[in-house]
């Protein structure tokens, strides 16, 4: 047996936020009670507290007794947390690192929840089909330029974003804009199914396979010489052919923070493979902030590499949040304000801020990403779907 309070929070008007504050309930076990109907089996007293509290807020009888009368189901949850007095719930976390994990987690809009909205289609699964279905904001916007200046210009850069940052989005989108301006760049992409930063965990990408991978690509039956300076002059005389033909050519490696030391130092040679003062290569790492520590200037060993590389971050979508939702909502036919109410915004982001404890402002940290941000929504959907409510609302959002 399962009693969800969500629509009688609703209907009264007080918030699940009031209510787990006033009641000494975690954030997690309100969210429970609220919109699942799981109520504490080691804290009996919670659905009398949760009434006498409503009532102390004068909502009426008639809604505030069925939770009075209330007698909770025979399922074991976690035990109840009582946080300090002294601290702010709104920054406290039960466990940032296994939330932020579960946020990273694929998480589907189950069909009753799309019908209860009216999507047609998941706004958030399979949603980059073409290049108007990548978001623009003034940050992938300046990305996306800087990619394609170095494709044809030979630069030298690194993209690095948190993992679910559109990274790896805006490197398929430079791809398929190249095809679509039938623009004369070729992208050689080295594999990196299988490579870690040392040999001991997996394969690291060496400088060797960098220049089979141009040469495979450049011409796909050829075979690599098996000298060093026998293929490095192949290498070069495919690239300066290409390049008489008027081709541009990138090396864009993805999940670049896991390059080893030795191969970010070999990047500046293929970098200085020149036709008189042109460049005949340039060189895009893609990857995740350990890539920056990597290429920090502080390190002698790739000084000379990070002199050479722009980067270019791609930060949390924070003020274009609502920006990005409602671009989601409108590739599939929806209208984000008839599926959300105006306030799941600012609980988005709410949810999405990380504060240590004992942290000041300073030290605050967004996880504003659109994957996150993604799952986040589509939680909320299906447990909204499950309370019978017609929209979302910053509560079930800040309970999910």
């Amino acid at each position: 047996m399962t009693f969800a309070i969500a629509p009688i929070l609703q209907q009264a008007g007080v918030s699940q936020t009031d209510v787990y504050r006033a009641c000494n309930l975690s954030r997690t076990v309100m969210s429970r009670i609220a919109t699942h109907g799981e109520w504490p089996l080691l804290d009996a007293s919670a659905p009398a507290r949760i009434a006498d509290y409503l009532a102390s807020r004068g909502v009426a009888a008639a809604l505030v007794q069925p939770i009075r009368d209330f007698v909770a189901p025979g399922k074991k949850m976690a035990p109840v947390v009582v946080e300090h007095a002294e601290a702010d719930p709104a920054v406290l976390l039960n466990n940032p690192q296994e939330e932020d994990s579960m946020l990273l987690r694929n998480e589907l809009i189950t069909p009753e929840a799309r019908r209860n909205f009216g999507l047609a289609r998941n706004p958030f699964q399979d949603d980059v089909r073409t290049r108007a279905d990548v978001f623009a904001s003034a940050a992938t916007r300046y990305a996306r330029a800087a990619l394609l200046d170095c494709a044809i210009n030979s630069g030298f850069m690194a993209l690095i974003g948190e993992s679910g940052s559109g990274k790896s989005t805006l490197a398929d989108e430079l791809e398929q804009r190249i095809i679509d301006e039938q623009r004369p760049v070729i992208i050689i992409r080295p594999s990196v199914l299988s490579m870690e930063a040392s040999d001991k965990a997996g394969k690291t990408l060496k400088s060797g396979q960098i220049a089979e991978a141009i040469i495979r690509t450049l011409a796909p039956g050829a075979i690599p010489r098996s000298s060093t300076e026998a293929r490095d002059r192949q290498l070069r005389d495919m690239l300066i052919s290409s390049r008489a033909a008027g081709f541009s050519h990138l090396v864009l490696i993805e999940e670049a923070h896991s390059l080893p030391v030795a191969t970010l130092k070999h990047l500046k040679r293929f970098l200085e493979i020149k036709q008189g003062l042109g460049r005949l290569l340039g060189v895009a790492l893609i990857g995740q902030p350990e890539l920056h520590q990597r290429l920090s200037e502080r390190s002698a060993e790739v000084r000379e590499v990070v002199q050479r590389c722009e980067i270019v971050e791609l930060r949390p979508l924070d003020n274009d949040l609502q920006a990005y939702i409602e671009h989601k909502f409108a590739r599939v036919g929806a209208v984000a304000g008839d599926v959300l109410d105006s306030g799941v915004y600012d609980a988005l982001r709410a949810r999405l801020i990380r504060t240590p404890r004992g942290g000041t402002a300073r030290d605050t940290l967004s996880i504003c990403h659109p994957l996150v941000v993604n799952n986040l929504l589509a939680r909320a959907l299906n447990a909204a779907a499950g309370a019978g409510f017609a929209k979302v609302t910053a509560d079930i959002v800040a309970g999910v």
